[in-house]
């Protein structure tokens, strides 16, 4: 399936999609089979490999080194990636626009470019216990005159197992802006830091999701990133951006499901037919084309009105009208390739099983879908449909 992309556009799709089939889907089943985890010489291929594509670099200006690639082509490289089951497309870490834009020099020279030379990696430590439909932080920040100390948990710290420091996010617990966020870039080896478990999760990833407690973890001045209170300002920057490339995600996992389901319903043949020429199998199709066509054209308007420089508010607006759309969408077409392919959709060597556990969380993590709901009605109320 192919909206009418430029050719630059083109280009990184089928760059990432050669990718994608080449590279990454036929190491999917060992990955499942050895809890998320490739023979290290293969993950170190992969990383490789992305960075010389140009991956880690996408969205990093180009003073910077970067290639700065329009949002719009940074969705068709993660649509196709969204292709491959295990995450096993987080094989680079990617610098982010918002970070040039909040980071100091030396914070982009320490932290952040090294992102893109894949010589670190990071984690973001901003859930909590409490936290849901509302981002509640408890997490304090108390500014010392040795630096921050900063005491609490984080739950949901995704790939902290393969990170060497984090963006966290806390509260002020002192001074003139006590009771705002401010964010900082903490070390993983810095005195303090417990590890409390690392729960299981329905996917098979090799990026865990631990527990952590920073107990009395000090943080140097230089290390906030930023002003004091600014923290919810980047929080909001990030969300927005993942929201978008959940859905080119699952637009691409939606696509390949699609081709697998009907590859095998052309070759199944029940009661002396096809499984293709049996109508409810057909209406599960048509359903699935349908409502795919449907998130690409929402997720790729959304890349392209951020490349017109479209109202901030707007954007997050229509992030959440992608996210929402195209999580949900992928989920249903998830389970009808199950059932399209019986008990055999049924087993783990079967991307549509794996699909089904995964795309889950989509409907969860960056904002519920209630939450996304609940966004879009407030920009509709505050801003009319033509607004929006």
């Amino acid at each position: 399936m192919k909206l009418n992309h430029d050719k630059t556009t083109a280009e990184w799709q089928e760059k990432a999609r050669r990718f994608a089939e080449e590279e990454l889907i036929p190491n999917e089943l060992e990955a499942e089979m050895n809890s998320g985890r490739l023979p290290e010489a293969i993950s170190k291929r992969h990383k490789k490999l992305a960075i010389e594509l140009g991956f880690s670099s996408m969205d990093v200006p180009r003073e910077y080194g970067g290639l700065e690639l329009r949002i719009v082509d940074q969705v068709a490289v993660w649509e196709q990636l969204g292709r491959v089951t295990n995450a096993l497309c987080w094989c680079f870490s990617e610098p982010h626009e918002w970070m040039f834009e909040a980071c100091n020099k030396d914070q982009l020279n320490r932290y952040v470019l090294p992102l893109m030379t894949g010589d670190r990696k990071e984690c973001y430590a901003i859930t909590e216990a409490e936290s849901g439909s509302d981002v509640v932080i408890g997490t304090t920040a108390e500014l010392t005159d040795e630096g921050y100390r900063i005491n609490g948990e984080k739950w949901f710290v995704t790939s902290a197992n393969l990170a060497d420091y984090f963006f966290l996010q806390a509260k002020l617990s002192s001074g003139p802006h006590a009771g705002s966020d401010a964010m900082f870039l903490i070390d993983k080896d810095s005195p303090g830091i417990e590890e409390i478990r690392v729960p299981l999760f329905s996917h098979t990833f090799d990026h865990h999701h631990p527990e952590l407690r920073f107990n009395d973890v000090l943080v140097p001045v230089e290390n906030r990133i930023g002003d004091e209170g600014d923290g919810m300002s980047y929080s909001h920057s990030w969300f927005r951006r993942e929201r978008l490339m959940i859905a080119a995600r699952d637009c691409g996992a939606a696509a390949r499901l699609i081709e697998e389901a009907t590859d095998w319903a052309k070759q199944r043949e029940v009661g002396g037919e096809k499984l293709i020429d049996k109508q409810l199998v057909q209406a599960m199709l048509a359903d699935s084309v349908a409502e795919l066509w449907a998130a690409r054209l929402i997720t790729f308007e959304a890349a392209e009105a951020h490349d017109r420089g479209e109202d901030v508010k707007s954007l997050h607006a229509r992030c959440s009208i992608a996210k929402l759309h195209a999580s949900e969408m992928a989920y249903r077409i998830a389970d009808r390739a199950v059932q399209i392919f019986g008990g055999r959709g049924y087993m783990r060597e079967n991307c549509a099983e794996r699909f089904s556990r995964e795309i889950r969380v989509d409907r969860i993590w960056e904002g519920a879908s209630e939450v996304q709901r609940l966004i879009i009605a407030r920009a509709l109320a505050k801003r009319g449909l033509d607004g929006m």
